[in-house]
């Protein structure tokens, strides 16, 4: 007999604990608990245990993250939001104007955009992403805020009446450099598209081309946050110093965040010398 046909008996829960922990969970504790509460049947928790043990990230398996306090759908094949992009939703939400124009690119689940939207009540929120599987997905969590998610690459399918008129610009592009891919933890090498994942020799080939088309589409004194690494910050801000954004580099320590904001100049000195906003 299956130790899970004894769901969900006290032995159950020590064996999904046990399973867990012999994979090299190291919340197993706190994982099982998330699955047993999951599952609707003891053969679904078998299922849910399975695949867990076997390496799926835990938020494939249920579905769902938990992220700036709620549960967003996760589908399997989707870049699972990280708690450190909390800091870069925390500095965007303190960034946005009353009614804000949102968009948020390389958006993956659509967890950060709608976590802005959601604690400024009130805005437009655009999402895009180039992989159809987080663009199904972000749309589970973008439109019932009230957002609408575009599939393409960067700012390629946004509406063109967008442009010059974007207040927050949120870019978790992928910034691990091609070299690294291999030292990820196999929950995300294996199970979450490269796509989201590679970001060039250097980590920055994606920020560079977002950069590099970001003062199009912000608005006078708009921002651009881009999350990133420490060491990678001072060539992230020297890319939008070059595009004419003013830079500045915020840090949370006990997230390990790291985030550069550009903002776009409210004017600038034309070539005549006048003055322009």
């Amino acid at each position: 007999m299956s130790v899970f046909e004894l769901y969900p008996s006290p032995s159950s829960v020590s064996s999904v604990v046990s399973a867990l922990r012999s994979a090299g969970c190291v919340f197993a504790e706190d994982e099982a608990e998330l699955l047993i509460s999951a599952a609707r049947d003891h053969h679904e928790l078998a299922a849910m245990v399975e695949r867990r043990v076997l390496g799926l990230p835990l938020e494939h398996v249920l579905g769902w993250a938990e992220f700036c306090g709620v549960r967003v759908a996760v589908d399997p094949g989707v870049f699972v939001p990280r708690r450190r992009s909390e800091f870069l939703v925390g500095r965007a939400i303190a960034l946005a104007p009353p009614r804000p124009v949102v968009v948020d690119l390389c958006c993956g689940s659509g967890a950060l955009g709608a976590a802005v939207l959601r604690a400024v009540g009130a805005g437009e929120l655009h999402a895009a992403d180039i992989e159809p599987a987080a663009v199904r997905c972000a749309r589970r969590n973008v439109e019932p805020v009230g957002g609408r998610v575009h599939q393409g690459d960067l700012y390629d399918p946004l509406p063109a009446p967008l442009a010059g008129r974007v207040d927050v610009l949120i870019a978790n592009a992928p910034y691990v450099p091609t070299g690294d891919i291999g030292l990820l933890p196999p929950e995300a090498r294996d199970f979450e598209p490269l796509v989201a994942l590679d970001g060039g020799a250097d980590g920055l080939d994606i920020q560079r081309r977002v950069t590099a088309r970001a003062g199009r589409w912000l608005a006078p004194g708009g921002s651009l946050l881009i999350e990133t690494s420490g060491r990678q910050a001072p060539a992230t801000v020297a890319a939008f110093t070059r595009h004419g954004l003013e830079a500045e580099v915020a840090v949370c320590e006990d997230l390990d965040a790291t985030v550069v904001i550009g903002t776009r100049p409210r004017h600038h000195d034309g070539a005549d010398g006048t003055r322009t906003g």
